[in-house]
């Protein structure tokens, strides 16, 4: 990861903005010690485990791409962070994808039983939107404040995220037609990276023109992102992806190289992030960060 922006590598900016990522984290997490201790316990276990923190990532660099200031993004890349958490600890569940081991850790059903797992999801959830409505966190006003609680609550619902993770398990064993397997990507995966993009810009105070470009590179981003994870469920190891790898195969689960073919997903993902690339040009140099985060989805490992 060595592009140069300016004076600076993406991957220092990256290492920048996960640290601010983390302490907002740290201030709006209830502490270990909070009665009852266990869920927070837990809580923190999950979301502490590691990651990338792609989502809140793309909510700061979506407002500075507009001009905005990270401090009022700041509570939606919290919010952000805490629901694909919970996604992730429901996900690994024995009744959902039972896995063992998440950002290379035991899972959370693994250390904390599965009933504390269940509890530790639903309250990372809900704190994301205790998080977003806190009147004392950034300078957003409340009308800007409401459209971000709205696209964040559509993204992570029956119409987004969750509804692609029903797909998704309905799919297993099942062929789909690619037209099916895109809609379970978008809803799944792209849904929510979409709307960190968005909810950033919004933040920032973005106009229509620049809100559209990053709508449009959100949507081909999150889609090449599923894609290059599909490709990485075979031919990744379990080591560096910090998860079980092929686990997707052994579950018959519905992937892109499973309906398009290995070779077509390796295209068809560079296809995209150039696209996703190209439509950041309405952004000048606004959107250098977002371009280079693009090239690095293509090569990522994990």
């Amino acid at each position: 990861m060595a592009e140069r922006l300016g004076n600076r590598s993406l991957s220092e900016i990256m290492a920048e903005r996960r640290a601010l990522v983390d302490a907002g984290l740290e201030r709006w997490l209830p502490g270990a010690e909070v009665p009852p201790a266990t869920i927070h316990e837990a809580m923190r276990y999950s979301v502490f485990a590691g990651g990338k923190r792609l989502r809140p990532m793309l909510a700061l660099f979506g407002c500075e791409a507009v001009g905005g200031k990270l401090e009022d993004a700041m509570p939606a890349a919290v919010a952000l962070e805490l629901i694909h958490t919970y996604s992730l600890v429901h996900d690994d569940l024995p009744a959902m994808d039972d896995d063992d081991y998440r950002r290379g850790r035991p899972t959370c059903h693994k250390v904390y039983g599965e009933a504390v797992a269940i509890l530790a999801g639903d309250a990372l959830l809900t704190h994301a939107f205790h998080v977003l409505a806190d009147p004392t966190a950034g300078n957003a006003p409340a009308p800007r404040r409401l459209q971000i609680i709205a696209e964040i609550s559509a993204a992570a619902g029956s119409v987004g995220m969750v509804g692609g993770q029903t797909m998704d398990m309905q799919a297993e064993g099942q062929e789909l037609n690619p037209t099916t397997l895109l809609t379970l990507h978008a809803k799944k995966t792209g849904a929510l990276l979409r709307a960190s993009l968005r909810v950033g810009a919004l933040a920032g105070g973005a106009d229509e023109k620049a809100l559209a470009a990053l709508t449009r590179y959100g949507e081909r981003l999150g889609l090449a992102f599923q894609i290059v994870d599909d490709i990485l469920d075979i031919e990744g190891n379990s080591e560096e992806m910090g998860k079980t790898a092929g686990s997707d195969l052994r579950k018959k689960k519905a992937t892109y190289p499973a309906v398009f073919g290995l070779e077509t997903a390796r295209k068809d993902a560079a296809r995209l992030l150039q696209e996703a690339m190209e439509v950041l040009h309405p952004l000048g140099e606004g959107g250098a960060i977002l371009a280079a985060l693009a090239e690095y989805v293509g090569r990522r490992r994990s």
